[in-house]
């Protein structure tokens, strides 16, 4: 019952700090499945002592409007003596939820009910959506995102290379010593859980088999630019791009895969881009390949791409929250790994590793073309990797 108070403590503090003040916000708690939102709030329910209803949607059946409103009354009961907490756990998947919680919030406000309500959701996009419609102004997010290397190591003792392969699912680096069952837990109770459960459950998916196929190819391709007219080639009744692109936007959401954009002077340009494929887990990766752990060290090319993947996914779940924008660059056969942005503040990062044939370092051909603060080289005699997946994003962009 630690972990998360010594591995995730900011957040922790964060949470606390808002339960105990006297202005009354919702506090969402969002993120991918397995990061531990909900050993989160159990463990400021135990640190704070106080009168708590936890509940959750993630049940077979679906919950209604009414489930919602049964579950707020019993807790009402308890905030009649004193200040008490209601925690919904899973929330998105209750029908229009945000509307019911809306009313009963307001109805608490106007009668000055001690109740401090916690929303908690698996899939950010969809618990966004519902926030956005309802609640603008009576709530407060807190995501919580996949566990670091310096959170993996600590906890469970992986090396550099451990992390790099397995990725940062703690609940699954216990089975890391028998490959076969942890590649099955990450498949059946990761990756099908959250495609099927917090993606083709919840939203309107009319090809729901182009998404799965979509997030394959993202996992195949991860780290790689790949056009979205690439990507109808690939992929058979691929529809139109506009299609691909809401469903990556879905995939992002859920937690699973990114698509950067490249950078560039304008908006609209950015928007137009073709994106660079990025898996927020390396686990994602390799739960789905043929070899193991042994063999893929011993893939040079392979382990160039699992490394890069490793630095894009650490910046993107490291700039969550954060006034921080990851992007990538490529102009003819210049190429720039990963653009970190804050403001007007720019810092083109480049990996030392499986860089795709045919292009070359860009950094400088970049740094020609936009005004840089500074240039970052990890591995190969610029920062070590280990040192750049221990440090957020903050820290090369600071002064």
């Amino acid at each position: 019952m630690v972990l998360i108070e010594v591995f995730k403590r900011d957040a922790f503090r964060v949470l606390q700090d808002r339960i105990l003040e006297p202005r009354r916000f919702i506090q969402v708690v969002a993120g991918p499945r397995q990061v531990g939102k909900t050993t989160l709030v159990r463990q400021c329910i135990e640190a704070l002592e106080i009168q708590a209803h936890y509940v959750s949607a993630d049940e077979p059946t679906l919950r209604d409007q009414s489930w919602v409103e049964q579950q707020w009354d019993l807790a009402r009961l308890q905030a009649k003596d004193g200040v008490a907490l209601l925690v919904l756990d899973e929330v998105q998947k209750v029908t229009q939820w945000s509307e019911t919680v809306k009313r009963l919030w307001d109805e608490d406000t106007a009668r000055n009910v001690p109740l401090k309500v916690i929303v908690l959701g698996s899939s950010p996009l969809l618990v966004q959506q519902g926030l956005s419609e309802s609640l603008a102004g009576r709530f407060e997010m807190i995501t919580l995102t996949h566990w670091s290397y310096s959170e993996m190591r600590d906890a469970f003792g992986l090396s550099l290379d451990e992390f790099v392969y397995f990725g940062g699912y703690p609940g699954a680096a216990e089975l890391i010593g028998d490959e076969p069952r942890w590649k099955r837990y990450i498949i059946d109770s990761l990756i099908e859980t959250t495609v099927s459960r917090d993606v083709l459950l919840m939203t309107q998916v009319n090809k729901p088999a182009l998404l799965r196929r979509l997030f394959q190819l993202g996992c195949d391709y991860s780290g790689q630019i790949v056009a979205y007219q690439k990507m109808v080639g690939q992929l058979q009744d691929a529809g139109n791009t506009t299609t691909l692109a809401h469903y990556l936007a879905l995939l992002a959401g859920a937690g699973l895969i990114e698509g950067m954009e490249k950078y560039s002077g304008s908006s609209i340009r950015k928007r137009g881009s073709s994106p660079k494929l990025q898996v927020l887990n390396n686990a994602l990766m390799i739960a789905q390949s043929p070899g193991t752990f042994a063999e893929t060290q011993q893939d040079r090319d392979y382990w160039g791409r699992l490394t890069e993947s490793a630095v894009g996914a650490h910046l993107l779940n490291s700039s969550k929250g954060t006034p921080a924008k990851v992007y990538y660059w490529r102009h003819r056969n210049f190429e720039v790994d990963f653009v970190l942005t804050r403001g007007k503040t720019v810092v083109p990062v480049e990996v030392k590793s499986g860089r795709s044939p045919g292009s070359h370092s860009g950094t400088e051909a970049f740094a020609k073309q936009y005004s840089v603060k500074r240039k970052i080289l990890v591995g190969g005699g610029g920062v070590p990797i280990d040192e750049f997946l221990l440090s957020p994003i903050e820290r090369w962009l600071s002064d």
